[in-house]
């Protein structure tokens, strides 16, 4: 699918009238073959960092080309309920021209949402702003990982059920993409920065350029963080089930036990044999009698050895 989209007034809008060559930016969303083809053919972007552009395993890089620069950025993915937990990272490739700013992705997503689209002066700004959002966009998710990460900690504090330990361990491991995701990303605007003259970025570009590389060492240090303290307390919270699996069964055996005590004394005299009281009137409720007595002892015993 393919969008337009002009630079009028300090604004991203989208034009659907405009044509791929006059206008601005140009969005590709998991692009056609044919699109693909007009990609390769008529812009000259590399058939392999197209590929890459879409592939989410790609690693973050950035190229120079005689006509263009091209960007293989790492970004969070749209989190959906059927992802259990998981949140997962695509690739997004950005090819920054002269004249034109074109992306390929592979969902679609706003791209030019929030305060920071409010003014956009020129393509490198619409890039560099795009590269922002992405760090926001961790932010946002590493904030959401940990409220979930809290409330699972509730809930297994009196739960025996492995869903939960399921749970942390699918947030461990979204973690471990986002720390990669967000290091190898570090590594690309350390190389941006020394390629800004190249690419013809102005001194307002750099001071967001470095901003950028503050966010994201700030985001890199936050999943650190959260990744390091999941991961250390995972057999803690191992330990919390089985503790509490143990305090299910030791109940139970309590509850089997008083059951099985009055039984004893019920089934002495219930014997097709001579025994005591036999032909009393009220043997029935003398025998019911010590068997609640007997359930009293055994209660006040458990008591005195603080089982």
């Amino acid at each position: 699918m393919q969008r337009t989209y002009l630079i009028k007034n300090g604004k991203i809008t989208e034009d659907e009238s405009a044509s791929a060559s006059s206008c601005d930016i140009l969005l590709f969303v998991d692009p056609t073959s044919s699109e693909q083809r007009y990609l390769i053919d008529h812009l000259r972007i590399d058939e392999h960092t197209l590929a890459s552009s879409m592939d989410p395993e790609e690693l973050p890089r950035l190229e120079t080309e005689p006509d263009h620069t091209a960007l293989i950025l790492n970004r969070p993915r749209n989190y959906s309920g059927k992802e259990q937990l998981v949140f997962k990272v695509a690739s997004m490739g950005m090819f920054l021209f002269k004249d034109k700013l074109v992306i390929v992705m592979t969902e679609d997503i706003p791209l030019f949402i929030g305060k920071r689209f409010n003014q956009v002066l020129s393509l490198h700004d619409a890039f560099l702003k795009i590269i922002y959002n992405a760090i926001a966009h961790y932010l946002e998710h590493l904030r959401v990982i940990n409220m979930i990460t809290e409330e699972i900690e509730d809930k297994m504090t009196g739960s025996v059920d492995n869903k939960y330990l399921i749970n942390l361990f699918s947030l461990e491991k979204s973690l471990v993409y986002y720390l990669s995701a967000i290091t190898s990303n570090g590594f690309v605007f350390e190389k941006l920065r020394n390629f800004s003259g190249r690419i013809g970025f102005d001194e307002r570009c750099r001071e967001m350029l470095d901003d950028i590389i503050i966010e994201n060492t700030q985001s890199q240090k936050q999943a650190e963080i959260y990744s390091s303290i999941l991961a250390g307390l995972m057999d803690a919270r191992a330990s919390i089930v089985n503790n509490n699996l143990n305090l299910l069964m030791k109940r139970l055996n309590v509850i089997t036990i008083w059951i099985m005590v009055p039984t004893f004394v019920v089934s002495a005299f219930s014997m097709n044999v001579m025994i005591p009281l036999q032909e009393h009137p009220q043997a029935f409720w003398m025998v019911m009698g010590l068997a609640i007595m007997s359930v009293w002892l055994t209660a006040i015993y458990w008591k005195h050895r603080n089982w």
